[in-house]
Order: structure tokens, then sequence, then C-alpha cells
């Protein structure tokens, strides 16, 4: 046996125990009661290649092989035995095999004998439901027949004329229900016997409705449809009657019917056309000729005034009514469907130009009339959820249609818009008077952004379901505006108009224009951030925390943006006025013509241009618009940051000055040292004269001590300019190099 063994490989002298498997391989899984070998290859799958899946499974196939030979050696005398001793198995199967059949025969009868008797259960409950289909079928025909009977019997039992509030007592025995009685209101008995009959006819409805299609319904159906009509007509003349003598309790069975046959339409549009109608055509005739003397062609706030007069005192008993507390009348709506109704169709009619946005002034004023109108039909609902039906009724939101709040909100961002960019396109500054008050705005650009901005906010312009358009229009105002001014500051920094058309005011603009520029800026920012800001929250107080913010964040952004151009405008103003300073500052080419090539001795005091050089400056602060408009803070800055740049650029022209003296005067040295060689006279130049240079230098001193004194007289320390410093150093005589003063 054991050739059956498989022999090992001659290569695996150091591998693994030939009957060793990998981790993955579980051979209790064979074992298990639901082992599927498709879900078990297919899990091995994901992380197993086939190649090496097959390898294993033949593997353990060859594995088992040799488990089975090596059981059938062990026990090899058992299982020769075996053969042996299995004698007469035939018979003992036979024995076995008769009482087998025999039970199952009996089975197979019993089966067949509840089959049948299931069968029979199966029928008879199949026929007793047809039967009970069939009579219910059967009673609701006859419930049918007798209601229908029953309606046109109570139908019968109405008079011919409905006025009943007119019938005397003598006619009160008409109803042979025993309705009416001695001292009864017969208006109320006929309300009451409507309501009854429409009672009858929901539960006719209802029937029909689950007996369609049958013959006999069908062969009904006249029958219905007559009583139905006599019924509505019957009904409307009741609620008619009723209106109009405010019989309550006949309003409220008459409802009640007309709920009950859910026509709640009718009931509605008889109250426009009998109370509603005749009110408001008083106000709002249909026709031109039957306006009202003295009416203010298309405004409608007086007319409300006098429909809401009418509503009290016409139309409240009705919507009182209809609004009880479990009257189960909630399914009516009077107020839009009758009251709306009839004002919408009054105004189309009579003063259509109420709904046209052409005139915005007019329109507005009518559209928040109308809100107040209807604020004030919301206030008759008894409930929010009554607000709310009252809101999703189609009347309701057709008559919010008719205010084109889009077009409108056009036309006012032409106009406001307009305005600010017609005043944006002058091409110098408006100055306006400000009247001695110099805390106002100084120009008319800037009066009308604050009055564009403030127009976009006002209560004769603004419409609080357009607050996100006009909060968008304001901050393109203000962008607007923003760009004018930065398209104006580059376009003078570079000397033309260039690309950016309606800058023409800043390049012909003087430095005290600028001043009215900066002070405009200051009071805009200020605005933004504080009056102009307040009014637009509390306008808009009834947004979440979340928009306010928004909204505040979004103006206090252009109020930074505006804020932000203030250094271009000093930078701006400082140009200007270096620009004119340097005009002084070029006569210092004249010291070399001065001393040069002269017997002129030291100079003892400044040249005459030095006073001329901070004048320009000095004018500037000391002028109205400064002295008046020029903050504190701007006017420190704008003085230091002058003074700086003339400083700066008298060390340049100092200091070339000074360079090119000296490079000429060592070249007028050796040109006179190779003269006198070729003389042949002594080459020993006498140093006790003081050479052109010198001069020119001690000129230069003398000139920025007087420099500096000016500077001292209008507030600057000239020792803290850096280029100061520098000049000092560049002109000072070598023994006073380490100390300014003057």
């Amino acid at each position: 046996m054991a050739d059956l063994l498989p022999p090992r490989s001659p290569t695996d002298i150091f591998g693994d125990p030939i009957d060793s498997q990998p981790l993955w391989f579980k051979k209790g899984a064979f074992l298990q009661e639901n082992f599927d070998s498709e879900a078990y290859i297919a899990d091995l799958r994901t992380f197993v290649p086939f190649d090496n899946l097959r390898s294993e499974l033949q593997s353990h196939l060859s594995s088992l092989k040799h488990e089975l030979v090596e059981l059938i050696n062990r026990d090899y005398g058992d299982f020769v035995n075996l053969s042996t001793k299995l004698v007469d198995v035939d018979a003992a199967i036979s024995r076995m095999r008769a009482p087998l059949t025999e039970l199952r025969e009996k089975i197979l009868q019993y089966r067949t004998s509840v089959q049948s008797s299931l069968a029979s259960l199966q029928n008879g409950l199949r026929q007793r439901a047809e039967a009970s289909a069939a009579r219910e079928i059967l009673e609701l025909l006859l419930d049918t027949f007798h209601v229908v009977s029953k309606v046109e019997k109570l139908i019968k039992e109405l008079p011919t004329d409905l006025s009943i509030g007119d019938l005397t007592s003598t006619d009160k025995g008409f109803l042979s229900n025993g309705y009416a009685v001695n001292g009864t209101n017969l208006r109320e008995t006929q309300s009451i016997l409507l309501e009854r009959i429409a009672s009858e006819m929901n539960r006719l409805k209802f029937y029909m409705a689950h007996a369609q299609d049958l013959p006999f319904i069908e062969n009904m159906e006249k029958r219905v449809q007559s009583a139905s009509s006599l019924l509505d007509a019957s009904l409307g003349h009741c609620f008619v009657d009723a209106l109009e003598n405010r019989d309550s309790n006949a309003i409220y069975n008459c409802l009640r019917a007309y709920a009950a046959i859910d026509n709640t339409n009718s009931a509605e549009e008889i109250f426009r056309t009998t109370i509603v109608s005749p009110l408001i055509q008083k106000v709002l005739p249909h026709s031109s000729s039957e306006a009202v003397i003295g009416s203010r062609g298309d405004e409608l706030e007086e007319d409300y005034q006098q429909i809401m007069q009418y509503i009290d005192k016409e139309c409240k008993f009705l919507l009182e009514i209809s609004s009880s507390a479990n009257s189960g009348l909630h399914v009516f709506d009077f107020l839009a469907n009758s009251v709306l109704k009839e004002v919408l169709l009054s105004i189309q009619k009579s003063k259509p130009g109420a709904f046209s946005p052409g005139r915005p002034t007019e329109f507005l004023r009518n559209y928040k009339s109308s809100l107040g109108f209807l604020a004030y039909l919301e206030g008759s609902c008894p409930s929010r959820s009554a607000v709310a039906k009252f809101r999703t009724e189609a009347v309701y939101i057709e008559f919010m249609k008719q205010w084109n709040i889009g077009v409108y909100f056009s036309l006012r961002f032409q106009e406001i818009a307009g305005s600010l960019d017609s005043a944006l396109v002058a091409t110098s500054l408006t100055p306006v008077s400000t009247e001695g008050n110099p805390q106002q705005l100084t120009l008319k650009q800037s009066v009308t952004l604050l009055e564009s901005l403030r127009s976009c906010w006002g209560e004769d312009v603004l419409v609080l379901t357009c607050s996100d358009k006009f909060l968008r229009l304001s901050l393109q105002l203000l962008s607007r505006y923003s760009t004018w001014l930065s398209w104006g500051l580059a376009s003078r920094k570079a000397g033309n108009v260039g690309s950016n058309p309606g800058s023409e005011w800043a390049i012909s603009a003087i430095p005290e224009d600028f001043i009215l520029v900066m002070h405009d800026i200051d009071y805009l920012v200020n605005e933004l951030g504080n009056d102009f800001l307040n009014h637009v929250l509390r306008l808009l107080a009834s947004c979440s925390i979340e928009v306010l913010d928004l909204v505040k964040q979004s103006l206090l952004q252009c109020g930074r943006s505006l804020k932000d151009l203030v250094p271009l405008i000093l930078n701006t103003m400082i140009e200007a006025l270096v620009e004119k300073s340097v005009e002084d500052l070029r006569q210092l080419k004249g010291i070399t013509a001065t001393f040069r090539m002269t017997n002129k001795p030291l100079p003892v005091r400044h040249s005459p241009y030095v006073s001329g050089v901070l004048r320009p400056l000095k004018s500037f602060l000391d002028g109205e618009r400064a002295t008046t408009y020029l903050s504190e803070e701007a006017r420190k800055k704008l003085l230091l940051g002058t003074a700086t740049e003339i400083t700066g650029r008298y060390h340049e022209l100092a200091a070339d000055l000074v360079s090119v003296a000296r490079r000429t005067e060592t070249s007028l040295q050796r040109i006179r040292q190779g003269a006198q060689r070729r003389a042949g006279a002594s080459s020993d130049i006498s140093d006790q004269n003081v050479s052109d240079t010198d001069k020119i230098c001690m000129q230069l001193f003398l000139d920025i001590q007087e420099y500096g004194r000016n500077l001292a007289a209008i507030g600057v320390i000239a020792a803290d300019i850096p280029a100061y410093r520098s000049l000092w150093q560049c002109v000072a005589p070598p023994d006073r190099q380490t100390t300014i003063k003057f």
C-alpha cells in the first residue's frame, strides 16, 4: 500500500511537509452542513489566484485519497468480512417494504379526502362572499332609492316662493314634516330643511360613487341631477334671503348645507355678487361715467379706507359666522373668494392704471396701500393657519401678480443709478455750498451718491420684498463712486485719460480740490458705519441675525474700500505740491555759475531761492480749504510727506551739483598742473586760497540751514528726515558733519 503514497519531490528536501496547507485553506469548511462550493471558491478568488487555488484543491484531493487508502489498509480484515456477513439482505428489505407501502396508501387516501373537503369549503366560502357582495349591492341600491325618494319628498316640501321672510302666520303650515311650528322663524326652518336635504344629497353621492356603472344607478341619474339642481336653486335663494335679512341662524344652516354638498364656491360667489359687489362698486364703479367726483386718479389709499369701512359694517357678520369655533365652516374663504376677488375685479375695471409701474411713486403708494388692505383682511382670520390658507388662495396669488415689482425696481434702478452716473461724467469737480457747516459734503458728486444711497432705502422708494436688490444697488453705487475716484487718480498719475473715460476731472484738479475729495470720503465712511448702516439694519430688523451680519459686513467693506483711497489722494496732493516746490529748487544750478571761475569770497548768507521752496506747501496749508476741511491727522501726514519728498529732491539736486563741481575742480587742477610743468614753473600750488567747490558747498550749507529753519517754522523737524541728514553730510564743513544745528 505504500506504493499509493504520492512520491516526495526531490527538490522538497528543505521545503514544507507534503501535507502542509496555507493559512487561507481551511479543511473544516468542507465538513459544514451548509457548505457551498461555488460560494467558497468565489470568496477565495478575491485574494487567491486561480492557479494556486486549483493546485491546492488538487493537493487536498490527493491527500483525501491517501487517507482513504490508509483507512482501508488499516481495517482491511473488517472490510472483507463485511461482504460475507450480509446474508439474506433481500428478504429483510421485503419485510420492511410491506408496512411502508401500506402506510403510503393510507396517507394518499387521507390526502385525497382532505383535498376534497378543502375544495368544497372554498366553494362554499366563495358562494357566501358572492352572496354577501350581491346583498351589499342590493342594500346599496335600496338605500340609494330610498335616499332619492326622500330627497324628492323633502324638496316637494319646499315652497315655490322662497321669500319666506315675508310669509304670514297663515302660511306657516306649508311644511308637513313638522319643522314649522307656531312662533318659529320660517326662514330658519327653511334653512334647517335645506341642510337636511343637503346631508341626504351628500349621502346619495356617496352611494352613487360606490355603485357606478350599474344600470339601476344609471337610470336614476336624471332624478338625482334634477334633485341636485332644485337643491342648488332653493339653497341659493334661501342663502340670499338670509344675507339680505342678516338672519344668523339661517345663514349658519345654509353654510352647513353648502359644506355638506361640497359646493363652497356657490356660497362664496353668492355672497360676492349679493353683498360685496354693490358695496365695492360704490367706491370703484366699473364704468367711468359712474366715477366718484373728486377721486384722485389711480390712487387707491382712500378707496381702501372706504372699502374697509363697508366691510366692517356690512360683511363682518358673515365672516364671524364662518370663522366661529367648532362650526365646521373653515372650508369657506369669503375673504379671498368674495371680498378680495371683487376688489381685484373692480380695480382692474375702474382703475387699471393703479397697477402700472410706469409711474413709480404712485405705483409704490398703491402697492403699500394694497399690502395694508391685505393685512387688514388677514386680521379677520381667526388663526395663523387661516392666514396661511388665505395666502395660498388663487385670488390672493393673482392679486399679488398684478404688482410687477421687477419692472418697478428696474425703473428705480435707472433713475437712481442714472443720476449718479450723470454727476460722475462731469469733466471737473463741482463744489457745493456747505452754508458754513464744514461737516457736510462739499462736492456735488458725493452729495449725489449719498442722496442715491438714501433713496434706495427711503420709504418712498424701498420695497421690502426687493430689499436684496436695493442692497445690491447700494453696493453698486458705492463701487461706481470708488471706481470713479480710482480711475481719476490713476489717470492723473499717468498724465492722460487713456482707457479710463470720465477721469478728466482728476487731471484738471488742483491740490485744494483733493482736500474736498478726502473730506467727502471721510464723511461717507462715517455715514456708512453709523447712521446709514443703522437705518438699513432697522428696516431689515425682521431678517435673521446671519442676514443682518452679512448686510453690515458688505456696507462696512465698501467703507473700507473708500478709506483705502485716502493714501492715494494724499500722495496725489504731495506730488502736486512737490512739483511746485521743485520749480524753485531748480535755481540751485545757478550757484555753480556764481562761484565758478570768479573771485567772489566765501558766501555768508543763504540764496534767495530757499525762501520760495516751501512757499507752495505753506500757502496750501494756510488756505481756506485746508484749514476748514483738512483733519489734523491728514494735515500732519501731508506736511511730513511733502517735506520728505521735497527734501529728497533737494538732496538729489545738491548731491549732483557737488559731485559735478568736484569733478570739474579735479579736472581744472590737472590742467593747471600740466600747464605749469610745461612752463617750467614750480609744481607747488598754493593751498591758501579757497576753491570754487568749497564756496559752492558753503553756499549750499547756508541754504540748507535756512531750509531747515523754514521746515521748523511750519512744524517739521529737519533732523528727523533721513534725506536732510544725508544732505547735511554732503555739504557741511568737516568740523560740523556730526551735529545738525542751524
